[in-house]
């Protein structure tokens, strides 16, 4: 009977040896095959239940490495697979997707937003990153899927900041177009026209001056069809004319003073007018016209 439970306990302890073994050739096959981008390999032991999130001695996850090496078709497998931490940051608290947008990986990029990797970060973003080096269709994609096209990093500056000057103009007018707001000032009171003179970017310079001249025509036009939408017409400024109580309203009008027909002369320049040369001086009552009382 002793026998038997020591043969027992030997049994565990070899199964719990070979298993810890096995298991730490699949820890190293794993990060040699991230290394070399061998997308079989990793596969390979993914299918037979190795962590998609397993870290490497210095703490750093598989996918963030297959995103520094560059081993794209891993890092793409990873980004992909059910069970894995697409969010995760690095030591300066960038996150793979990040880095992905930065180096203008959009396949990869596209994957990380699927397997709900945050487009929309605090701090410095992934727009961000693909604005400073004018990755216009990575930047395009994540417009398309809510990324903040006015987002600020620490120091309040947006992605049109850092593509005015350190982007590419293509990018700047993608950014442009799609409404990104061309007054606004980071802390340091700067703006994106700013950021284009430091940066010696004439043609940023000269796309985001005609977008401020737009800006300024179109609240212009706003201001004039504003102004015409509040001011009274005319008509209805003009008093009504008054009434008496009970009587419809009547137009008002004034007296029409007669002719005054001129005298006939006579022979004799002394001689008195007759009685029909003599000057009607008073209105004919016949002609007069009604006066309204206001």
């Amino acid at each position: 009977m002793c026998n038997f439970k020591y043969f027992k306990k030997f049994f565990v302890f070899i199964g719990f040896f070979a298993t810890l073994t096995s298991w730490a050739g699949s820890y190293e096959d794993y990060f040699n095959a991230i290394k070399f981008d061998n997308v079989k390999t990793v596969e390979s032991l993914l299918q037979r239940g190795f962590d998609p999130n397993t870290v490497n001695p210095a703490g750093v996850h598989g996918l963030m490495l297959a995103v520094k090496e560059p081993s794209l078709k891993v890092a793409e497998l990873l980004a992909s697979w059910p069970k894995v931490k697409t969010e995760i940051r690095n030591e300066q608290d960038e996150s793979v997707l990040m880095l992905a947008a930065i180096k203008g990986y959009l396949p990869l990029v596209k994957k990380l937003v699927q397997n709900d990797a945050d487009v929309n970060k605090t701090g410095w973003t992934p727009l961000h990153y693909a604005a400073t080096t004018g990755q216009v269709a990575v930047l395009e994609y994540l417009l398309e899927n809510s990324a903040y096209i006015d987002a600020e990093s620490p120091n309040g500056s947006t992605p049109l900041m850092m593509s005015a000057m350190y982007g590419s103009p293509e990018a700047v007018k993608v950014l442009i177009q799609a409404g990104a707001d061309l007054k606004v000032k980071n802390q340091l009171g700067l703006t994106a026209l700013d950021f284009a003179v430091r940066g010696n970017r004439q043609n940023a310079k000269e796309l985001i001056e005609t977008g401020l001249q737009r800006l300024a025509a179109r609240e212009a036009r706003q201001k004039l069809l504003l102004s015409k939408e509040t001011e009274p017409s005319k008509s209805s400024t003009e008093p009504a004319a008054a009434t008496l109580p009970g009587q419809p309203a009547v137009t008002a009008t004034t007296t029409t003073p007669t002719s005054t027909p001129t005298p006939t002369p006579t022979s004799s320049p002394n001689a008195a007018p007759t009685e029909s040369q003599k000057v009607t001086t008073e209105p004919d009552s016949s002609k007069v016209v009604p006066v309204v009382i206001r």
